[in-house]
Parts: C-alpha cells; structure tokens; sequence
C-alpha cells in the first residue's frame, strides 16, 4: 500500500524559512516525513500553518509552508524562488508540491504554486495513483482549493486510475462542500460520467448514503453528520442535473433499485417524489428484467418491506411485469405467513390500475 501524501518527498531545492523573515537556504534531499491522511484534513488557520524546514536541521518532521499567511504576494514570492524546476519535480510516487500543498489545505502556497504549474501545462499533472492537484484537493476536503484549481484552469472532468472524477470522489466521502466548489466555479462537468465499476456520481452518492444509513428505520429519524452529508450530496447531484434514471453498466440498476435494494425507504421515498420526469416509467424500469418493485418482494419480510412495496405502488409500480424469469414481484414473496399481508396487497394490485392501490 502506497504511503500517504506528504510522507516523503525527495529533491534537491532551495527551503524557504519562515520565522519572522524570510531567507533562503540550499538543501540538498529535503525529505518530508510527517504521514498525512487526505481525508482528514480541513483547511489550516493561521496557527496550524508551518514552517519549510531541512530534514536533519532542526528536530522533529518537516513542515510544508504558511498558506494562509501573510498573503498570496508572499507565497509568490516562495514559489518564484523555489523556480519552475523545484515546482514540476515530482517524488517517487509522483506527487508534486502542489499536490502536497492541495493535501494539507495550504491554499495560498497551492494558488501560487498552481499559478506557475498552469504556466508550463502542468496543472493535472498526476501522482502514481493518476490523481491531478483537483483530485487530492477534493479528496482532502478542501473546497476552497478545489474551486481555485478549477478556476485556474484544472481538468474538472480528470479521474484517477479508478476512473473517479471530482464528483465521484465528494460522491464517495460525503463532501457537500467540494460539490458546492464545483458548482459555483461554473464549469462544465460530466455528471454522468462513469468510474471503473459502471457507476456515475449519483449512484455513488446514493450507496454511500446508504452505507451511512445502515440499518435502514422506518420514519424520521436522527440523521449522523456523515449521513446528513451524504444526503446533501445526492440533493446538490439531482439540483446540478444528474440524470434519476441513469443506469449503472454492471446490472442496469438505477438510483431507486439500488435503494430498494438496501431496504432503504426513507430514500426510496426521497426518490420517488423528485420533481422531474416520467415518474410511472422511473418506477418501472428494469435491472436485468427486475423492477423495483421485484426486488422488494424478495427483500426479508417485515415493516421496512412493506413500507417500501407500498411507496413503490402508490407511484404507479406495475405488479404484473414479469422478469426474465416470467416471474411476477407476488412470486418473489417468500413463502410462510410474515409476507401474507403483501401477498394480498399485491393480488389485489394486479387487478387495480395502477397507482390506486391502497
């Protein structure tokens, strides 16, 4: 497994001090040890901005420079010293000090920096993992960084060796703000866009969500921060015009199978009440010939199956579409008495119009 960003990063470059005043000594080999975890870190206040220091000269790991102080003339003025060929040079697993700087959150020193690498047609330039400086912004939660990149010029549409573009990586990890950064930096990004495994942003949001509302209750309920990002997420997704009906390539499931699937009717309800579309044909499409409604009938029997087959008929789900297997949804039921209830609902169902069972 790869090491985190800023572990390590050998060079031989000129090291800016700041204590006060600025100076400049040569180093050679300056290595950065301090282990980073991209996910953890929110953008530094002036007190957590560090030092650029010499591994080897003064105890303890070294620090990557102030960001957020004095100014972005002053880490210019950093960045014109360390010169283009410092800046470009990337450690043995591709990072670049841009991408450092995007992982800690340093955001002047990383506006700087970017300013010289868009210069030279290195602004998505990538680590060994494929991520750009955008990717390991996103990654690192830190939407202010995102929108700076973007709105320098970054490849709002790059992904990483998995195929994640900025949407999925605040898809995944729940980041309604690096969402919010894209949206208003105003550029045109692919919302439908797919990762290695078949998926676009919205699916990935949405099996994040669930995972964060495992297990799955019936009715309102106290939602954890993690849940309630993620939920932002799938709202600013839909609101910047991902497509509710998009299919992923695996098994052709849409946001709503996928839903059904985790037992999920808080939003499976969410869904069926967007504002847009067909809703008669978003509740009846097919994953592989199930519909929706087929996949609730064989989910395990009890409250949260009931609730979710009866949101799925008040919205005009078919019970007498058959699946591949010419099975209807009443034959997915299983057998003994907890699904009775079902059972008869359902009957009665295939014999009503659609959307009027009760």
């Amino acid at each position: 497994m790869g090491k985190n960003k800023a572990q390590r990063f050998k060079v031989t470059w000129c090291v800016i001090e700041w204590e006060g005043s600025c100076q400049l000594i040569v180093s050679t080999t300056c290595t950065l040890q301090d282990p980073l975890d991209t996910r953890l870190y929110a953008e530094p206040s002036l007190q957590q901005a560090g030092s650029w220091r010499v591994s080897g000269l003064s105890p303890g790991p070294p620090q990557l420079p102030p960001c957020t102080g004095p100014s972005l003339d002053a880490a210019r003025a950093h960045m014109l010293a360390l010169g283009p060929q410092q800046l470009l040079a990337q450690d043995e697993e591709g990072d670049t000090l841009l991408h450092l700087f995007a992982a800690r959150g340093l955001r002047w020193a990383a506006y700087a920096a970017a300013e010289v690498l868009q210069m030279y047609r290195h602004l998505d330039i990538r680590e060994h993992k494929g991520k750009t400086p955008l990717l390991v912004a996103a990654a690192a939660n830190q939407p202010l960084i995102v929108e700076d990149l973007l709105n320098l010029g970054a490849e709002p549409n790059a992904t990483d060796h998995q195929g994640r573009s900025v949407l999925h990586v605040a898809a995944t990890y729940g980041l309604p703000g690096v969402l919010s950064a894209v949206f208003k930096a105003g550029v045109q990004v692919n919302l439908e866009a797919r990762n290695f495994e078949g998926l676009t942003p919205l699916h990935t949001a949405i099996l994040a969500l669930n995972a964060a509302m495992h297990p799955p209750s019936l009715g309102p309920r106290m939602l954890s921060t993690q849940a309630r990002d993620r939920l932002a997420c799938v709202q600013m997704l839909l609101h910047m015009g991902a497509d509710h009906t998009s299919q992923e390539i695996k098994s052709n499931k849409t946001v709503l199978h996928l839903a059904v699937q985790a037992a999920n009717p808080t939003l499976v309800q969410l869904l069926l009440e967007l504002p847009r579309g067909d809703l008669r044909t978003f509740v009846n499409m097919k994953a592989h010939g199930n519909t929706a409604l087929h996949m609730a009938a064989a989910l395990p029997p009890g409250p949260l199956q009931e609730a979710i087959v009866r949101h799925l008929l008040a919205a005009g789900a078919d019970p007498t579409l058959r699946n591949l297997e010419n099975e209807q949804p009443i034959h997915l039921l299983r057998p003994g008495p907890g699904p009775e209830g079902l059972r008869q609902l359902l009957k009665r169902s295939r014999m009503a119009p659609p959307g009027l069972s009760s």
